[in-house]
């Protein structure tokens, strides 16, 4: 069967390099080339390879990101390109994912695509991959400060922490409201709470997360209770006590 493929790289002699290799591959056909991260999305999108060459570092999007905006349907197989980068090998040998890197040989990178037939061949129908997903994981475990994606029929937007006002809990959800705005991410209040942390969050009651630089004033309410006033006039009670506010406070 034919191997449709998507090479994903910022450097135009990195994305030759991949495609003089797959001159040797008769059954890779190759659907499109591909400068940045949005280009790249939009190519897997319409596309849908069978596999896809990602570079980690590219501008606009970078790998991950693009895999993160992608539904668990439109992922392909993926091999990786990568130079030097310490933190992404070690997130890829953690999670058993093939990487090639920069600068890679003729026979590695043959290894690399026999090893994405032998993938294919095992599973024609596209299914979410759980290696793909475990590295996602470990990537927000480690990078808790990077932006977050926020996934809607109508577009795909990346929010930088600093542009989050507060989150609040919705069942298996958490809205984070960002000015006028509100995006709806599936994900556990805990666990946003462990990746805005770093960024200057702090848990004020069990459903809600404030920006801690947000923060205009704290009011008593009564005896040990205090409200938190945020600058563009949203007020929450808060659960926990006045001094673990004035100790996160004091940190950021």
């Amino acid at each position: 069967m034919k191997v449709r493929a998507v090479i994903a790289d910022d450097e135009p002699l990195a994305r030759e390099r991949v495609r003089s290799f797959l001159a040797d591959e008769p059954d890779v056909e190759i659907v499109a080339e591909c400068s940045n991260g949005a280009q790249t999305l939009k190519a897997t999108q319409e596309h849908r390879p069978d596999l896809l060459f990602l570079d980690v570092q590219m501008p606009r999007l970078n790998g991950f990101e693009v895999l993160e905006a992608l539904a668990p349907e439109q992922i392909p197989v993926v091999i990786f390109t990568t130079a030097h980068d310490e933190h992404a090998i070690r997130a890829f040998e953690v999670n058993a994912l093939d990487y090639l890197l920069k600068p890679f040989t003729e026979a590695r990178f043959k290894r690399a695509v026999q090893r994405a037939r032998s993938q294919l061949d095992k599973s024609p129908q596209r299914r979410p991959n759980p290696q793909l997903a475990g590295l996602l994981n470990h990537l927000h475990a480690a990078t808790p400060v990077g932006r977050i994606l926020v996934r809607s029929p109508e577009r795909i937007v990346f929010l930088k922490p600093e542009e989050i006002d507060h989150v609040e809990a919705a069942g298996n959800y958490v809205v984070l409201h960002s000015g006028k705005e509100r995006h709806i991410v599936r994900e556990t209040t805990a666990a946003m709470e462990a990746r805005l942390a770093p960024a200057g969050f702090m848990r004020i009651s069990r459903s809600v997360i404030v920006n801690l630089a947000q923060i205009r004033e704290v009011q008593p309410l009564g005896p040990g209770q205090y409200s938190v006033l945020l600058k563009n006039g949203t007020r929450f009670d808060m659960t926990c006590s006045l001094g673990e506010l004035q100790a996160r406070l004091a940190e950021v």
